[in-house]
């Protein structure tokens, strides 16, 4: 079981399972949202995902069509995004947890529109976007 919280400590969750799919995002809005340079998540399943405490503080903020980004509206710790089109998963901000997930992210995505301030100093594959498209090396 992992577990996690905001800033404030008045929101705290637990996951019975694992988290999959670790991986940097450096899209616009989750630099926006989470300040940074990046956003490190991961996505759980909804089932193994259980609200410990101030469920009723969590706000989300549909950030684009379907997609809603939890956070504490006392502290403003981001905690969770959850998706219209796949209800069956959050997609979780690393930072939030309180535990070691026991996995590291295994890649950038959205470098394309990465700060430009911020130089990615590891050898992680790097995808221009997301996912499943060709990693910057493989690209013409």
């Amino acid at each position: 079981m992992l577990r996690g919280s905001c800033l404030c400590k008045g929101v705290a969750f637990e996951i019975v399972g694992s988290i999959q799919g670790l991986l940097y995002c450096h899209c616009g809005m989750c630099r926006k949202a989470h300040g940074s340079a990046f956003r490190a998540r991961g996505s759980v399943k909804a089932s193994e995902f259980r609200w410990k405490r101030g469920e009723t503080l969590v706000r989300f903020y549909e950030s684009s069509p379907g997609q809603h980004r939890g956070f504490c509206s006392v502290c403003g710790s981001n905690i969770l995004t959850r998706f219209d089109a796949d209800v069956g998963t959050y997609g979780l901000a690393l930072g939030s947890l309180d535990d070691d997930p026991g996995l590291r992210p295994e890649c950038h995505v959205y470098v394309g529109s990465k700060a430009p301030w911020h130089e990615i100093a590891d050898t992680l594959p790097q995808h221009r976007e997301g996912v499943g498209t060709a990693p910057l090396s493989e690209q013409a």
